[in-house]
């Protein structure tokens, strides 16, 4: 059995999430944490549950998103696996993130390539991986097939969908995605957003005002 808990970081108000199986291997889905205390709440968590974290799993490399990658692929010595369209992404953070007030942030070498094609697994626990490019170029969700979940990062939101003004964005791509590798899910499917309150495929499908499933 897959669980997941969720944690909201910096002023993004980005969620971080912690998904770990009932032996207690867990990784780390899109690490926002960047003051102390939203560090130490991590760790707290993963100390309490006495999880062994084996990756960070990154949906996409915007700025929100990867506030406390290198803190997590240090502190718990782990490696991130990254879509290589989103290299260039992480890249420009380091550029940018000042023009945010973030004047510390630092990158991490600790990267591994996500190759599509290939599931992911913790533990026996297998994740479909789904490209859904749009809001940034190599963006991609974590699809739990077993349990009806999915971690989709910026891509659906309740009754919203990911911004497309950022460089790499494009809302045709975005829909596309949305309709073709989202909105195909089992209606029960829960989606856990990159920010805000979690949702379902089939609500989605009857109640975003932004993007229509195809008829």
């Amino acid at each position: 059995m897959i669980h997941s808990h969720s944690f909201t970081f910096n002023p993004f108000q980005e969620n971080t999430y912690v998904i770990y199986s009932d032996s207690g291997i867990c990784v780390i889905i899109d690490p926002g944490c960047y003051e102390e205390s939203e560090k130490n709440k991590l760790v707290a968590f993963i100390a309490k549950k006495r999880l062994k974290p084996s990756q960070v799993w990154l949906t996409h490399a915007h700025i929100d998103h990867v506030l406390g990658l290198k803190f997590c692929c240090g502190h718990f010595g782990i490696k991130a696996l990254i879509h290589p369209l989103e290299i260039p992404q992480l890249k420009a953070v380091e550029v940018y993130a000042p023009n945010y007030g973030f004047y510390d942030f630092e990158p991490t070498d600790k990267l591994e390539i996500l190759d599509i094609s290939n599931p992911l697994s913790i533990d026996t626990e297998m994740f479909e991986l789904l490209f859904v490019p749009g809001h940034a170029p190599g963006h991609v969700a974590f699809h739990h097939i077993e349990s009806a979940q999915v971690w989709a990062g910026d891509v659906l939101f309740r009754q919203s969908i990911g911004r497309t003004d950022l460089p790499g964005g494009n809302f045709q791509v975005l829909e596309q995605s949305i309709q073709n590798e989202l909105y195909t899910l089992p209606s029960e499917t829960a989606v856990y957003p990159g920010h805000g309150p979690s949702t379902t495929i089939g609500f989605e499908r009857q109640n975003n005002p932004f993007v229509k499933p195809i008829v």
